[in-house]
């Protein structure tokens, strides 16, 4: 009987054997012999990813009362499937559904019509109001699934800014990622890792349940803050495209700031695109320029030549020359933009009248290494650290050159090239006491754990001292109250420290600078003796007119005076 009960197991012991050695030899024939085979036979069984499929942590813009408002989030709706295995006649079916359709009628049919396979998408983000209609048609083979996409609720507002979510390449299986924008620069925190459940044909036959397939992700996810307001992102905005439509410009951009904290209120350049349709646009409209391009903004850069030569003891505002209206360095000749001399000046004359002989005097006074370390401790050749995405650094070569030439002409903001992120900077440092600040943002991260982080900047090196700091702004309100369009803009209740620039662009080609293509840009910042805001403008190529006290004054005080009402400042004069 022993010998019986021993010979049984070793039979049963010997057919599990088999068994497994059969099983193990069956999965490595599927699972690495035909994988490729196998996984095409799944996909065209594939029914549909049903939610979650998609989901994304949004973009906030903050209002002056604090309430966050969605510049990018999440929507749900519908995608549209066709079964084409029970679709008898595409065109007809084309017909009935094309008030609802994007795609074309081409593009369509062959979709429906393709062989072996039962599922295939025709439409990814159908309304809720667009699905009711399409099933009241019933038809035969049309299917709908719950949906989710990326929605930009502001369409337009702040496009270049906020950015959006696209395809890297056409690699199938691709995930979507943030492209431009905070989209892309934050997309560590705003990615989600899918959770697909995914339904197989074969589980329905054999299932009502069906097989269920999830991916799980451990990331540390959140939805990020900004500091960007809507209502002033919105003013900005309409500013920027008024002034671009009446002078016929290339681009024109703008920026508010905070200049004591570096916060960005609004940040934008026209033309735009609406971040939900983006068919039209080009990939020079997804590109920041406040970020990505430099241009060489002329006499803007001037304000900060004279608080350089102020805080190094070279001048003071009451310091005078004598104005012949050019000079020559180099073998180059050097001119007012008019070609006019003054006669004996003041350095606060060389701010109202903008003249270029002035600042290259002051450059002249400290000496060119001094005036060069001045501009390297703001940083113009570098980058800012703000939160955007393809950041170049400022174009200053010039600076280390041994002509006297390059440090006149980069003294009144020629022969330099910055970004107009990096301007901006620079000219905080004027009215917030000498400080260089890190223009941001995003102002915190609230993560999906249910924590919030601030987003903490570093605060940055002073360039001069509080008193230059002074000084220079009481200079630059001087410019508004007396000097801008004869004082005709002056706000007697409040202080603005502004100025404005005219650059000629150069010429790539035959070298030298255009005698008819201008850069203009405009500065300011109020109250001026303790600001809240900086407002920067500038526009590229504006035709038939010459001086961006001519194209800009008007959107800055538009701007500026929205900002006093809207954030109820109190008068400071």
């Amino acid at each position: 009987m022993r010998k019986q009960a021993v010979f049984r197991i070793r039979i049963i012991t010997g057919l599990v054997l088999l068994l497994a050695i059969l099983l193990v030899a069956r999965l490595y024939q599927i699972q690495i012999l035909h994988a490729k085979e196998y996984q095409d036979r799944a996909k065209q069984q594939y029914v549909h990813t049903v939610i979650d499929l998609y989901d994304r942590g949004s973009i906030f813009f903050t209002t002056k009362d604090g309430k966050k408002i969605a510049g990018a989030t999440v929507k749900a709706g519908y995608v549209m499937a066709v079964d084409p295995s029970q679709i008898k006649d595409p065109e007809s079916t084309y017909e009935q559904l094309k008030s609802y359709l994007e795609i074309d009628q081409e593009t369509f049919i062959t979709r429906a019509t393709l062989p072996n396979r039962t599922y295939v998408e025709v439409e990814q983000n159908i309304t809720d109001a667009k699905a009711e209609a399409i099933n009241e048609l019933s038809l035969v083979g049309v299917q709908l699934f719950r949906n989710r996409w990326r929605y930009y609720p502001g369409k337009t507002l702040a496009a270049r800014a906020v950015g959006f979510v696209g395809f890297a390449g056409v690699e199938e299986g691709e995930e979507s990622t943030g492209r431009y924008g905070l989209e892309r620069y934050y997309e560590q925190t705003l990615a989600r890792k899918r959770d697909r459940l995914s339904v197989n044909f074969f589980a329905e036959i054999f299932s009502n349940l069906g097989s269920l397939v999830f991916e799980n992700s451990n990331l540390r996810e959140g939805s990020v803050v900004t500091s960007l307001e809507p209502t002033v992102s919105r003013i900005l905005q309409k500013e920027l495209l008024e002034t671009n439509d009446k002078w016929d410009s290339n681009l024109t951009g703008g920026i508010v700031m905070n200049p004591k904290t570096g916060a960005i209120y609004a940040l934008d350049a026209v033309p735009t695109f609406d971040l939900n349709e983006r068919g039209e646009a080009s990939v020079e409209d997804f590109q920041n320029p406040l970020v990505e391009n430099v241009y060489e903004f002329g006499s803007i850069v001037k304000p900060l030549t004279v608080a350089a030569g102020l805080d190094s003891g070279s001048i003071t505002a009451n310091t005078t020359y004598y104005d012949s209206g050019q000079l020559e360095l180099d073998t180059f000749t050097i001119g007012n933009f008019d070609g006019r001399g003054r006669g004996t000046v003041d350095m606060q004359e060389v701010l109202n009248q903008s003249l270029n002989t002035g600042v290259a005097f002051i450059v002249d006074k400290m000496g060119k290494e001094r005036f060069r370390d001045y501009f390297l401790n703001l940083q113009l050749g570098s980058e800012t650290g703000v939160d955007l995405p393809g950041e170049a650094h400022g174009l200053i070569n010039n600076l280390s050159s041994p002509r006297d030439v390059e440090y006149a002409t980069a003294s009144f903001g020629q022969g330099i090239a910055l970004t107009p992120i990096a301007m901006t900077r620079a000219l905080a440092a004027l009215g917030n006491g000498g400080r260089l600040v890190t223009p941001h943002l995003a102002s915190e991260i609230e993560y999906a754990a249910g924590d919030q982080r601030l987003v903490q900047f570093p605060e940055g090196e002073a360039v001069w001292s509080e008193d230059t700091s002074e000084e220079i702004s009481r200079m630059l309100v001087e410019v508004v109250d007396e000097a801008l369009r004869d004082g005709t803009v002056i706000m007697p209740r409040y202080s603005i420290a502004a100025k404005t620039g005219t650059a000629q662009i150069a010429d790539p080609e035959a070298g030298g600078y255009y005698e008819d293509r201008f850069l203009h840009s405009f500065f300011g910042y109020f109250p001026a003796y303790d600001p809240e805001f900086l407002v920067f403008l500038y526009t590229v190529e504006p035709k038939e007119v010459r001086y961006a006290s001519e194209t800009l004054t008007d959107p800055f005080m538009n701007i500026t005076k929205f900002l006093i009402n809207y954030y109820n400042l109190p008068p400071d004069r």
